[in-house]
């Protein structure tokens, strides 16, 4: 009998530190403090307004419920609270989902929300806060100094403060954020377009695991970080993989959406060992980009290289 509650005692703990990818008619709650993801695609969503390419025609036709922008949320269980990262264009679908991964806490509206910068994917979701909206009262909203200051001064973000649908909180780069005891957010800066802020990607650690979250970098090399020495340090790494090559973009100048490619990061990466590269999930994707299919060449290729691309639904034991 020892033996076996000692072998179910080793399950359990196995699973509850597992990535679980939950179907999208059964999902279920979380039992522990975990990381969902919310979304996956670029900022202008799947399928892309203007685009004639076979990438997005059957799904003009038949949209897909999982192209969602890209988002992760975070469910406390310990402390019955529930946070986004991002508040996209997709935002109000992303809420809803989010409380379906929380037992306790059924607010439609999350117990913070952590922006990375100011580009439309990421920040725009915020409307549906207002009052021609929800009319949410003083929901948090953690941004960065020069974020903070262009939602304080500029319309329609600017009604969202005066009429308290949302209370700004101010980051600093590497300054710990704590959520709880066990729980804490670290916003670092990275280069990035910065046309009306500064970008963040985020440090998320629980009481046993940790987190990176980079949805938008430019070139690895013009970071002041290593960023294979960043993923070692985490127990998952959810990265830019917005284009999977040049070949995607052949109507604009490369030169000015300079993103790593997903076979650029899997050539840095190649040298890692099998544990490291199996924390790796590609996200915020295009809507050119062939991994979005799990038939495609492409994903195979990701994931034969041993390294993974994030899916909606997919939960993350912190």
């Amino acid at each position: 009998m020892k033996r076996f509650n000692l072998l179910l005692l080793l399950l359990i703990l196995l699973y509850s530190n597992t990535v679980i990818a939950q179907k999208a008619d059964t999902l279920k709650p979380v039992t522990n403090i975990s990381l969902i993801v919310l979304g996956t695609i670029q900022d202008a969503g799947s399928p892309q307004i203007g685009c004639t390419k076979d990438c997005c025609k059957k799904i003009f036709l038949q949209p897909d419920k999982g192209r969602m922008v890209v988002s992760l949320g975070l469910v406390d269980t310990a402390n019955n609270k529930k946070y986004i990262f991002e508040a996209t264009p997709d935002f109000t679908l992303q809420a809803k989902l989010l409380k379906k991964f929380s037992a306790g806490n059924t607010n439609e509206t999350p117990d913070g929300i952590f922006l990375t910068h100011a580009h439309i994917g990421h920040y725009t979701g915020l409307m549906y806060l207002g009052k021609e909206a929800m009319n949410a009262g003083s929901i948090p909203v953690y941004a960065m100094p020069c974020l903070k200051n262009f939602l304080e001064q500029n319309g329609p973000w600017s009604q969202l403060v005066q009429n308290k649908n949302i209370a700004l909180l101010e980051m600093n780069n590497k300054k710990t954020i704590p959520l709880a005891n066990n729980l804490k957010v670290i916003p670092f800066t990275v280069p990035h377009r910065d046309e009306f802020s500064e970008t963040v990607g985020y440090t998320i650690a629980g009481p046993n695991k940790k987190a990176l979250f980079i949805p938008d970098i430019d070139k690895w090399q013009k970071w002041d970080t290593d960023i294979a020495e960043a993923i070692a340090k985490v127990d998952y790494a959810f990265i830019d993989g917005t284009f999977y090559d040049a070949a995607e973009i052949n109507n604009r100048d490369i030169s000015t959406i300079p993103h790593p490619f997903i076979i650029e990061s899997m050539n840095l990466f190649k040298g890692l060992p099998a544990a490291e590269k199996k924390k790796i999930y590609f996200i915020h994707f295009n809507h050119t980009n062939p991994v979005i299919n799990t038939k495609s060449r492409q994903y195979r290729q990701v994931v034969q290289n041993g390294f993974n691309v994030a899916a909606i639904n997919m939960v993350f034991p912190l």
